[in-house]
C-alpha cells in the first residue's frame, strides 16, 4: 500500500440471475464505491466489471447503450433522487423517454402501469414529489428503476432514510418484484439485519475490502470475522438483555488501518503478532469465505 487511498481494493464478486448479492458495512467501507463502478459511474484503477461476459468499462455506442439498459439503481434519498419540477409521471417514465421514442399516451400508459406494479394508485401520476410521503417517493423511485426492465438494480442504501414500518414494506416490494421480473439485485447497506432480511448472499466489506461472503444466513447467525461478528453485536445490542455476540470492538475515531498486515488489526479484539504483520488471503471456511487468520484456530 502507499499514501494513495483506495476506496475498494481487492474486491472480487459476482451477482447471478434473480439473485440478492448484499454488501454490507460501516460508513467508508466503500460499499457505495463498489456500485457507482458496477454500474460504470466511475471507472477503477484497475481490475473489471463484466455483465453478462461484456467489459463495463471497455463497452461504446450501442453495446454501452445496451450495458446502460440492462442495470438500474434506487438510491438512498427518495427526497434527492426526484426532480421536484417534474411530475410523477415524468419522472418514471424519462429513462424510456431517454432510451426509445414513445408517444405521449404510451408515456401515461407506462407510467400507470409501473405505479401500480409498485403499489402506488395511477391517481399520482399528476403529482409533485413534495405531494408525497417518503415511502411513497421511494416506491416511485423503483418504479422509475424498472421502467427499462433491468436485469440488475443496485439499491445503494435504498430503506436506510425510512422509518422501520416502510422499511419493511419497501424490502418486501423489492423481493415480489424480484421474484415476477427475474431481476438480480446488488443491495448495499449499513445494518446487517436489513441486508440479511433480502440477501441470499452477503459480502461483508471493511477499508474497502471483501473480509466475509457467503450465505446470507451463515453470515448474520455464524458470522466468522472479527468484524462482522461486531456488526452482529451492533444489530442486537438494543436488547439489553441480550447476550454480546463479540467482544466491543476498539472505535474508528482517529484511527487509521495499518499499512501493512490486516486492516482490522487496529480495533480487533482477537489480534495476534502475525495480524500486524501479514495481509490475510480470503479463503474457503465451510460455506463461506473469510479473510481473518484466526478463522478455525482455538486462539480467540
Amino acid at each position: 500500500r502507499n499514501s494513495e487511498f483506495l476506496a475498494v481494493r481487492e474486491a472480487s464478486l459476482e451477482v447471478r440471475p434473480g439473485e440478492t448479492l448484499g454488501v454490507v458495512g460501516e460508513s467508508g467501507a466503500g460499499k457505495s464505491t463498489l456500485g457507482r463502478i458496477v454500474l460504470g459511474l466511475e471507472r477503477p484503477s484497475a481490475g473489471r466489471v463484466t455483465f453478462d461476459g461484456v467489459d463495463v468499462h471497455a463497452a461504446k455506442g450501442s453495446g454501452r447503450t445496451t450495458l446502460r439498459r440492462g442495470m438500474s439503481v434506487v438510491f438512498q434519498n427518495p427526497y434527492a433522487s426526484l426532480d421536484p419540477s417534474m411530475s410523477i409521471a415524468e419522472s418514471v417514465v424519462e429513462p424510456l423517454t431517454a432510451h426509445q421514442r414513445i408517444s405521449r399516451d404510451d408515456r401515461i400508459d407506462r407510467a400507470a402501469d409501473l405505479l401500480t406494479e409498485v403499489g402506488l394508485s395511477p391517481a399520482y401520476l399528476q403529482r409533485r414529489p413534495h405531494e408525497l410521503s417518503g415511502g411513497q417517493r421511494q416506491r416511485v423511485a423503483i418504479a422509475r428503476a424498472l421502467s427499462l426492465r433491468p436485469r440488475l438494480v443496485v439499491c445503494d442504501e435504498a430503506v436506510s432514510a425510512l422509518d422501520v414500518s416502510t422499511q419493511a414494506q419497501v424490502l418486501n416490494l423489492l423481493s415480489d418484484l424480484q421474484s415476477e421480473h427475474n431481476m438480480a439485485y446488488l443491495f448495499i447497506g449499513h445494518d446487517l439485519a436489513v441486508v440479511h432480511h433480502i440477501s441470499d448472499r452477503i459480502a461483508v466489506m471493511y477499508q474497502g475490502q471483501v473480509v466475509e461472503v457467503g450465505p446470507s444466513d451463515d453470515i448474520y447467525h455464524s458470522p466468522q470475522h472479527p468484524y462482522t461478528q461486531a456488526l452482529l453485536s451492533a444489530v442486537l445490542s438494543v436488547d439489553v438483555d441480550a447476550q454480546q455476540v463479540a467482544p466491543r470492538v476498539a472505535s474508528a475515531i482517529d484511527q487509521r488501518p495499518p499499512m501493512v498486515g490486516c486492516s482490522f488489526a487496529h480495533r480487533c479484539p482477537h489480534v495476534h503478532d502475525t495480524c500486524r504483520e501479514v495481509e490475510p488471503p480470503l479463503l474457503p471456511h465451510g460455506n463461506s469465505e473469510v479473510a481473518c487468520h484466526l478463522v478455525g484456530t482455538t486462539d480467540r
